[in-house]
């Protein structure tokens, strides 16, 4: 197919595999999606409630990240590709807006939005390569079956209620996480490799790095949010400075040490489809959980800084140490370590080791978050010292 014809990305070129402008556009749909994530979670912070926020952000996450993918092989700055994003961008306001009440009269208006999204998207994309490799073709042949396969759970889900409907819908997800991981392999069409995915690797490193600003951005908002309805004293004023603190040493423990050195070992990799189906498709998820569960605890903090249920204590401690975890693998995955960072196995010991002494001691809400955010810091101060005196070291 000729390069005049063909919707897909030139290769060669530095800025081939720039973000595009309309990328970041579409990605602004997520803000929304993630605020909605972070408020439900809020306003149903139980076990029920925290398994069916768990399930959706998996939903959103797939639907973002296998767009991702597309994104990656297709030109954005081609009319039929910009299209298209538009009108997932339109689903994909649905679907926020619908998160809610999934689980509730809303159920199926998040599924045609979400199915549509996920089927709609590879048919576009089979439709964009019909006269591409035979290779490619028959990878997103692949993925359609396994997406169709998952739509009809969805669907199935959607005329059921309670347990059977959320069993259904981890049915369904799990179909969709578990394709990349088999190679999407189905019966007559053999499976897809990892040389199939020849990612732009800086690409793809970008859009995720981009996506955790979103997050962070969205626990940015709720602390500004939260702050401003506040009566302003000197212990909502700590509170305010712990919680942005807090997203400080988030976004230095991602950016100052594991997101550039993470971009340059795809970019330079022999098989950046490997590392882009671990790293970012499976390992960021985890990441963007944190964030989100850590900007529930910031509203919790502020609000009600003297007192932490049970509920809350879970959230306050488990929101960093899941954002630890995530970085964690993340790291692990994407540089020459030997094994995980030690700063970050500390910093995990140290969030477990809160656990009986806010238990015990009926530890306040600010005490407990002031308690993770000198954790977080102390994981970035860590590295970033070990860092410096690796290069040294080198020189």
């Amino acid at each position: 197919m000729s390069e005049a014809s063909s919707l897909l990305r030139r290769r060669g070129g530095h800025e081939d595999g720039k973000v595009t402008m309309v990328e970041l556009f579409f990605d602004l749909v997520f803000v929304f999606a993630v605020t909605q994530l972070s408020h439900r979670l809020l306003a149903h912070l139980d076990l029920v409630g925290a398994l069916q926020t768990a399930l959706l952000l998996f939903g959103v996450w797939w639907v973002w990240v296998y767009t991702a993918w597309v994104t990656n092989w297709l030109d954005p700055e081609r009319t039929p590709v910009r299209l298209c994003l538009f009108v997932l961008m339109l689903a994909g306001l649905v679907l926020s807006a619908s998160i809610p009440q999934a689980f509730g009269e809303r159920t199926f208006t998040f599924i045609a939005a979400y199915v549509g999204m996920q089927v709609g998207r590879t048919l576009f994309f089979l439709w964009a390569v019909r006269r591409e490799t035979a290779s490619r073709r028959r990878n997103f042949q692949r993925i359609l079956v396994w997406l169709s396969a998952s739509g009809v759970l969805w669907i199935v889900g959607a005329f059921q209620d309670g347990a059977a409907q959320f069993l259904c819908w981890v049915a369904a997800l799990a179909i969709e996480i578990c394709g990349p991981a088999m190679y999407f392999r189905v019966p007559g069409l053999g499976r897809s490799t990892t040389a199939d995915w020849d990612v732009h690797g800086g690409h793809f490193a970008e859009r995720c790095a981009l996506f955790v600003i979103i997050a962070l951005g969205e626990s940015l908002l709720v602390t500004g949010a939260t702050f401003a309805e506040q009566s302003w004293n000197a212990t909502t004023a700590a509170a305010f400075i712990v919680d942005f603190l807090g997203s400080v040493a988030m976004w230095l423990v991602y950016f100052n040490t594991g997101a550039g050195r993470a971009a340059h070992r795809i970019e330079h990799s022999d098989d950046p489809g490997r590392i882009a189906r671990i790293a970012y498709t499976y390992v960021h998820v985890l990441i963007i959980a944190g964030i989100i569960v850590c900007a529930v605890a910031d509203e919790i903090v502020l609000v009600h800084p003297g007192h932490a249920d049970g509920a809350g204590i879970a959230v306050i401690l488990g929101g960093p140490a899941l954002y630890l975890a995530g970085n964690l693998l993340f790291k692990w995955v994407t540089n020459d370590r030997r094994g995980p960072p030690l700063s970050h196995l500390v910093g995990l010991a140290l969030m477990l080791a809160l656990v009986p002494l806010a238990t015990s001691l009926h530890a306040s809400a600010l005490a407990l978050g002031a308690a993770t955010t000198v954790v977080m810091m102390l994981v970035a101060a860590w590295e970033t010292l070990a860092l410096r005196r690796s290069a040294h070291g080198a020189h």
